[in-house]
């Protein structure tokens, strides 16, 4: 695929934030099945919520909580101050950040300065981000300067075929990419994380993955917003006729999020989790951080910075809350909670 022009690119990103945020972009028919994970309640936890231990270590950084703000943008000014918002919201709870796709500062370096945020975050367990074409056809060097350009602590590989199929100038060759990924977790400096991008990771990919020795995986399921769906949205007449008829496809979140834990990955869960409660429900499941990535972006889109932080504020008090509710300490505990899952849930797990 040849480069496109840099204000093209750059329009591509702005058409994305405000699509996402302006717009109906999350799936219509098909849920996370998270809400088929229901905790039995403790009516006397003995237990202190300001004494509940929220913090994790991951990757050898300390988190306050297991949050992660997962990767959207980067590539346009207006995407940069998202970013940089974003991230201090990040740096002053004590959680994790992601960039968007760096395809666009690859391409044209002059846009490297949309995506760093250290400045502001100098103590974020910070992620990069790419697709896994990319990594394919690029040296291992050129990846090593993406992490390098933006300090990253990791670089997620991101998967979206789905996405590719329906965007105007998407990829449509995927040979490679189970290579490039093995060659990179050999050889780049910083820990690789195979990313989904809405449509979920089921077992064959799962399996596949496995093999080219990654460890950590963001399960990015079908529930949330449907990158199918944002590029029917911008997309030509023909190819948005497909869109629809794949707007609801994918693994669902909760499904995506058992069959990682139960192959021994590390897992950030993401994909349409809304709530400190969705949260808590996908760390039962098996996730290491809970990811997300809507309700942060149309915070600091449409309502700006104190929104944002507002949103955080309330997310992680939801989890101390399931915490306590469940009579359990810390994390640890909240993985070994009594739960019940739901019907749908257990027949989509069923399916290893």
């Amino acid at each position: 695929m040849s480069d496109a022009p840099t204000g093209h690119i750059s329009q591509r990103k702005l058409d994305h934030i405000d699509l996402c945020a302006q717009q109906q972009v999350e799936y219509r028919g098909k849920s996370t099945l998270l809400e088929e994970v229901e905790f039995l309640h403790d009516s006397l936890p003995e237990l202190s919520l300001d004494a509940i231990d929220l913090s994790s270590e991951v990757m050898g950084k300390r988190l306050a909580a297991p949050l992660l703000i997962t990767g959207m943008t980067g590539g346009a000014e207006r995407a940069q101050e998202i970013n940089l918002t974003l991230a201090r919201v990040a740096q002053e709870l004590g959680i994790a950040f992601g960039v968007g796709s760096q395809r666009a500062m690859m391409r044209h370096p002059d846009l490297a300065q949309t995506y760093r945020v250290r400045e502001v975050a100098p103590d974020v367990l910070l992620f990069g981000n790419i697709g896994a074409v990319q990594v394919a056809e690029s040296s291992t060097a050129e990846l090593e300067d993406l992490v390098g350009a933006i300090d990253a602590d990791a670089l997620c590989v991101h998967l979206n075929p789905g996405q590719e199929m329906i965007q105007p100038e998407g990829d449509r060759d995927f040979r490679g990419c189970i290579d490039g990924i093995a060659r990179l977790v050999d050889a780049l400096s910083v820990p690789v994380i195979a990313k989904e991008t809405g449509c979920g990771i089921g077992p064959r990919a799962l399996d596949k993955l496995k093999q080219t020795g990654v460890q950590w995986v963001d399960t990015s399921g079908a529930g949330g917003t449907t990158w199918v769906g944002v590029e029917t949205l911008r997309t030509t007449p023909e190819k948005a006729e497909i869109g629809d008829m794949f707007w609801d496809w994918g693994v669902p979140t909760g499904a995506a999020i058992g069959y990682a834990a139960e192959r021994g990955f590390q897992v950030i869960g993401s994909g349409g989790l809304r709530t400190g409660l969705d949260a808590a429900r996908a760390i039962a499941l098996g996730a290491n951080l809970a990811g997300m990535a809507l309700p942060w972006l149309k915070a600091a889109y449409n309502e700006g910075p104190e929104a944002a932080l507002k949103y955080g504020h309330t997310t992680l008090h939801a989890l101390r809350v399931a915490c306590l509710l469940t009579g359990s300490h810390n994390l640890a505990e909240l993985r070994q909670a009594p739960r019940i899952l739901g019907p749908n849930l257990q027949r989509w797990l069923a399916h290893q």
